[in-house]
C-alpha cells in the first residue's frame, strides 16, 4: 500500500484520492498488467521512462479504480 499527496499540476478531485500501486522489476508482468488495466479505461499518464530511471504510468480502469504502475530497474 502506498499513499501520496496530489502533485503540483494535477487536479484535486475529492472522492478520487486513492490509487492502487503496482511496482517491481518484472517488466513483462507489469507491462501485461498495465495493458489489461488500461484496456477500456483512461490513461492519465502513459507508461514510459521517467527521469528517475523507472518506467511509470497511471490509469483509471474501466471500473473507475485508479492505478499507478512502476517498473523498476533490476537490482545488480
Amino acid at each position: 500500500m502506498m499513499a501520496s499527496d496530489t502533485p503540483p499540476g494535477m487536479e484535486f478531485t475529492p472522492g478520487t484520492t486513492m490509487a492502487v500501486s503496482l511496482s517491481g522489476d518484472d517488466a513483462d508482468d507489469l507491462r501485461r498488467w498495465w495493458e489489461q488495466l488500461a484496456d477500456g479505461g483512461t490513461v492519465t499518464m502513459p507508461l514510459e521512462k521517467q527521469m528517475w530511471g523507472d518506467e511509470f504510468g497511471m490509469c483509471v480502469d474501466r471500473f473507475g479504480t485508479s492505478w499507478m504502475v512502476d517498473i523498476g530497474q533490476p537490482q545488480a
